[in-house]
């Protein structure tokens, strides 16, 4: 995936840290959008801030003006001063009107192009950032960004049938590799600051069913959902947009055990997905409450056991594996397809086959991969 602006130049003198014992002010932020953060130094005494060939920070992305912003350095103090540009210059989230006093830390937008205002009082040479630039300020300033964009980038789990080791389908899970935000879970920790999760776990879906049309043979694609979709409408209507995007690929919709608490709701569901020729897994199933009765009443294709169940299986005592075991016969016996979840050796496959398993997923048979990967 192309970055979303081109490059950040400096002319010479600028661009590298110097080195002196006096205060270095610089900025951090990943040059093209995806790469990894680095520092770099503000020269003194002025550093202009635009689009325009001559400035001394020269960033190429459409949004930014061409005389954006000037940094000035006065008695170690740093100042930032916005020079009329047409999509505003912020510091920690507020338009700057005239000129600032910025402080080390702050949080600096050049329309969409965002650093972290960094100081240093020794000697300094560039370095890579890799933690603390990748913060959640950072993320939240790109969370807008990275859904109108859609850089989120499907991967592809395998999930194997266990009995003869043929692939059965993929998990699509979430990663980008926008700065604070190349996990599904960093996604969701910024969403949910925004009230967004419903929006993105929808983006992520859709992302996921469309490029899932690229994979090889006519594989299982299993889809996950946030359990506040359960609580709002939209959920079916979604389903129903991702059938008219691909009428062949077999689907599979996850829900997470979690939000699983009225089985009159999860029996219409599962009609209106037979329907649509969608079908149904429970997830994480032995995360938390295990919810028999539900299970009992709203039957699922799947039931995708928890890793915490599965994981070191092979070296669990007889209580466990006759727990996991009867759990598993009690889903086979309702017509289910039980899913071991987050195998890592041929030892714990081993064990999940001879407990019943018809299924399984995990590091054991692959990381998650972009779809390219097995094309």
């Amino acid at each position: 995936m192309s970055s979303e602006y081109d490059s950040v130049s400096w002319p010479s003198g600028g661009g590298q840290l110097t080195t002196s014992n006096a205060v270095v002010w610089m900025l951090s932020g990943s040059l093209s959008g995806t790469d990894s953060a680095q520092n770099y130094s503000l020269s003194p005494p002025t550093v202009r801030v635009g689009r325009k060939p001559g400035c001394d920070l020269l960033l190429s992305h459409p949004t930014v003006s061409g005389q954006h912003a000037r940094f000035d350095m006065r008695n170690e103090e740093l100042w930032l001063t916005e020079l009329g540009s047409t999509n505003g210059t912020f510091v920690n989230g507020k338009r700057l009107v005239g000129e600032v006093q910025v402080q080390e830390e702050d949080l600096i937008q050049f329309a969409e192009v965002a650093f972290r205002v960094r100081r240093n009082h020794r000697r300094a040479a560039a370095s890579t950032v890799q933690g603390n630039v990748s913060d959640q300020a950072l993320a939240l300033v790109q969370f807008d960004r990275f859904m109108e964009q859609r850089l989120v980038i499907p991967h592809f789990q395998p999930i194997i049938d266990l009995v003869n080791g043929s692939l059965l389908g993929y998990e699509v899970l979430a990663r980008s590799k926008v700065i604070g935000l190349e996990s599904c879970g960093a996604m969701f920790d910024i969403a949910s600051r925004l009230n967004m999760e419903v929006e993105l776990s929808r983006m992520l879906r859709w992302e996921g069913i469309r490029e899932a049309t690229t994979l090889p043979g006519s594989p299982k694609v299993f889809v996950n959902t946030h359990p506040l979709e359960l609580q709002r409408e939209g959920l079916l209507n979604s389903m129903i947009m991702a059938r008219q995007l691909t009428s062949q690929t077999q689907l599979v919709l996850e829900i997470h055990e979690a939000a699983i608490s009225d089985a009159k709701q999860m029996r219409e569901l599962k009609e209106r997905l037979r329907d649509l020729r969608v079908e149904l897994a429970f997830d994480d199933f032995g995360a938390g409450q295990t919810r028999l009765a539900e299970l009992t009443e709203a039957r699922p294709d799947y039931l995708k056991f928890d890793m915490s169940l599965i994981r070191g299986i092979d070296q669990a005592g007889p209580e466990r594996q006759k727990l996991v075991h009867s759990l598993v016969g009690v889903t086979l016996d309702l017509g289910i397809t039980p899913l071991a979840e987050g195998i890592e050796t041929e030892s714990e496959a081993e064990v999940c086959r001879q407990l019943g398993f018809a299924l399984a997923q995990g590091y054991h048979f692959g990381r998650p991969s972009p779809a390219s990967s097995f094309c």
